[in-house]
């Protein structure tokens, strides 16, 4: 993952947690965190636990991200040469201000008032890119959005049909002694229950939003999402049966080849072993056999990875 990447990435978290810019260019953000991505990234629990109780109006830390730090640095170098100093004056009220506190206090720094803005470097592998990351996982897994229409409608009183779509991403593992893994992206129409293999592909290709487009109509649903979900079920079976299955047979094979070794050393030792000795040997021989069919038994698992509801334009 490059550092124009973990930008983009970075700019989507951003706009999707409704944190407010203050800043940005090519290689940083400079931004306000709103409630919901301080939460999720500053680890301050008692803050927080203390403005729930109390129901006060929460106070966000502020941060700048770089996400590519030589460009940023070169960005800091050249600004006090190529742009003059963007420095507010101050006015005569904050100078006569200054003024009668100097008179009163002594010399008064004007800067010590100045909030600190913590710095995070994002790059493929850091924590903060981690923190984020994790994040996204744990707020991304179940999405609602709708589908922005290329257009309004010629007349306030025209309508675009849109349909209500279950969009799933599963994982399937084929594991033995060796791994695999395939990514399969289905999408059921909860009006008609046709069923898209690839639905990612359509999902990428259009623009989506979460909030809801004027001058729209969604189509009454006419399954379940139970039975939208046992579809996915029943497509990705059929599509998994059709597989070459021939990686399982050699990993029982090799199985079985792993079975007779480990007998053919533990059963001479539990046979000729001493009383005291014999449970704990037999137990060892039964914990051996449950890892090699652990490691070799080969086997098939599938797993949600996220979902969502997607409202596409279209009866389909």
């Amino acid at each position: 993952m490059n550092a124009k990447q973990v930008h983009k990435f970075l700019g989507r978290y951003l706009e999707a947690t409704e944190c407010s810019i203050i800043e940005k260019s090519p290689a940083h953000y400079t931004v306000k965190l709103s409630p919901q991505a301080d939460r999720e990234l500053t680890n301050r629990p008692y803050y927080w636990s203390f403005v729930d109780r109390v129901g006060a109006e929460p106070e966000t830390m502020s941060f700048l991200f770089i996400t590519d730090k030589d460009k940023f640095e070169a960005s800091m170098e050249a600004k006090p040469v190529n742009e003059p100093s963007s420095a507010p004056q101050q006015d005569s009220q904050s100078a006569a201000a200054d003024a009668a506190l100097a008179r009163s206090f002594g010399f008064i720094n004007s800067s010590i008032n100045a909030p600190r803005i913590p710095r995070e470097e994002l790059y493929f592998g850091s924590r903060k890119l981690d923190q984020l990351f994790s994040a996204s996982r744990s707020k991304g897994s179940y999405v609602y959005l709708f589908q922005e229409p290329d257009k309004r409608g010629a007349t306030p009183f025209q309508s675009t049909a849109y349909t209500a779509w279950l969009g799933v991403n599963l994982k399937v593992e084929f594991a033995c002694d060796r791994k695999r893994e395939e990514i399969h992206s289905f999408g059921v129409s909860l009006a008609t229950g046709h069923c898209i293999d690839g639905f990612h592909h359509r999902l990428v290709a259009t623009r989506l939003t979460p909030r809801l487009p004027a001058n729209i109509h969604v189509a009454k649903n006419g399954i379940t999402f139970a039975r939208a979900l046992a579809i996915v079920e029943q497509q990705l079976e059929r599509k998994l049966k059709s597989y070459d299955y021939t990686w399982a047979t050699e990993a029982s094979q090799r199985l079985e080849e792993e079975l007779s070794r480990i007998h053919a050393y533990y059963e001479p030792l539990v046979e000729h072993a001493l009383e005291d000795n014999k449970a704990a040997i037999q137990e060892q021989f039964e914990q051996r056999k449950a890892e090699i069919k652990w490691q070799y038994e080969p086997r098939v698992t599938a797993s949600a990875i996220n979902c969502g509801i997607f409202h596409l334009e279209g009866i389909d």
